[in-house]
């Protein structure tokens, strides 16, 4: 038996990066759908990763929606409702966010939408690829925070046949690429070299995510 656990917070530190490095307005916003760890490692990552292109550039780029040091944020309270996607979204765009991370399941679609509709804003995708499972919002993605099940799977499989499966539980990381960052919409050379860069620094433990 094998349980599959994801480092997101690794994958959500380089979303965090390339929001701060795309935002117009200097604001980007992020929201749940219940306080639960599985939610908020995301958000926490997605938080450390702006913090840490604001130390690294100078610049203070706001995160709204989350707050690690108070572990509290905007949460939905759902994983179905698109119209508390939109309603979540919309306001966090009336407050100036231009980049927007929704981790809420299906609620984020809705988000989607108000991004599409508007063309005020980006979407920053979890768990899959959402230019792939969301293509209708493909315009509004700039790039989506994901888990590699099948990268977990097919290790897991090879262990089986190999003989050194052990069990116990798999953690996917950058450096197993078990986790992973999607591509970023319009991201300059010099950007893709940062995310590289960085993505190298959390795998060796020289950036840590607290």
């Amino acid at each position: 038996m094998l349980g599959l656990t994801f480092q997101t917070d690794q994958a959500g530190f380089l979303a965090g990066y390339a929001a701060a490095a795309s935002t117009k307005t200097g604001k980007v916003g992020t929201f749940g759908g219940i306080n639960i760890p599985p939610v908020t490692i995301f958000m926490k990552g997605f938080q450390a990763g702006v913090e840490y292109y604001n130390s690294q550039k100078g610049t203070s780029v706001a995160v709204l929606g989350w707050d690690t040091a108070k572990n509290d944020g905007l949460f939905t309270g759902n994983f179905d409702s698109t119209d508390d996607g939109k309603k979540f979204a919309t306001n966090l765009m009336q407050e100036g966010a231009d980049v927007i991370m929704p981790v809420a399941g299906p609620v984020g679609l809705g988000s989607a939408a108000v991004c599409q509709q508007t063309k005020k804003c980006w979407i920053v995708g979890v768990d899959t690829d959402w230019t792939v499972s969301a293509s209708e919002y493909k315009d509004v993605i700039l790039t989506s925070v994901m888990k590699n099940m099948n990268v977990a799977v097919y290790d897991t499989i090879k262990a089986v046949k190999d003989g050194s499966f052990k069990g116990g539980v798999y953690s996917g990381t950058l450096a197993n690429n078990g986790v992973g960052l999607a591509a970023v919409t319009g991201a300059s050379a010099d950007l893709m070299k940062e995310l590289d860069q960085v993505k190298a620094d959390i795998i060796s433990g020289k950036i840590t995510i607290k």
